[in-house]
């Protein structure tokens, strides 16, 4: 497939390292926020930032992928990673501001939006905290293939998840393997 074609490159452009960044990055994918849509999701930034930031002390370095299971089950509260993850989902701007978390944390924060979300809620199981539970089950059990895709496109396994579950979820799935066969025979 070909990502670019769909506003990562633009997204992965952008610097990190303010929440204005991270914001701009998010609008990338997501179109761009009024004023008052801007300052609610800086605001839900300002407001979020000691949930993930204890998110990201506790994954202690850890990708997504590599957390245990319990960080992302009710069994496993409070204080864990899913937890955080769901104040996150709470939010009304929760995509602009998923994309800007995963802007920053690219390695720990799943990007989520309308549509992923749809995809991944009805596989939710007894004891999972959410969709993300469903995203770590899907990454460990496709470890190797996510691993094969990651060293030829450069993308993170749950970057590379993020994306195939946009693309099938919002039928550019088909649209995008026929630019990259398109892509790879020029």
């Amino acid at each position: 497939m070909q990502v670019p074609a769909f506003g990562w490159a633009r997204f992965d452009e952008v610097a990190t390292g303010s929440d204005d960044a991270d914001l701009l990055a998010a609008e990338g994918l997501h179109g761009r926020l009024d004023p008052a849509g801007w300052a609610r999701v800086a605001d839900g930034l300002v407001r979020l930032r000691p949930v993930v930031d204890a998110a990201v002390d506790r994954a202690a370095g850890r990708t997504f992928g590599e957390l245990p299971d319990d960080e992302l089950s009710v069994l496993g509260e409070p204080g864990t990673v899913g937890a955080a993850l769901r104040a996150v989902q709470r939010e009304p701007d929760f995509p602009h501001l998923t994309a800007a978390l995963h802007h920053r944390h690219p390695g720990l924060v799943p990007h989520v939006d309308r549509v992923t979300r749809l995809q991944l809620l009805p596989h939710v199981e007894e004891g999972d905290s959410d969709l993300h539970a469903v995203a770590h089950r899907e990454l460990r059990a496709n470890a190797a293939a996510f691993a094969e895709l990651s060293a030829a496109t450069g993308l993170s396994p749950l970057r590379l998840h993020d994306v195939l579950v946009w693309l099938a979820g919002s039928l550019r799935l088909a649209h995008a393997v026929a630019l990259g066969r398109e892509l790879a025979q020029s």
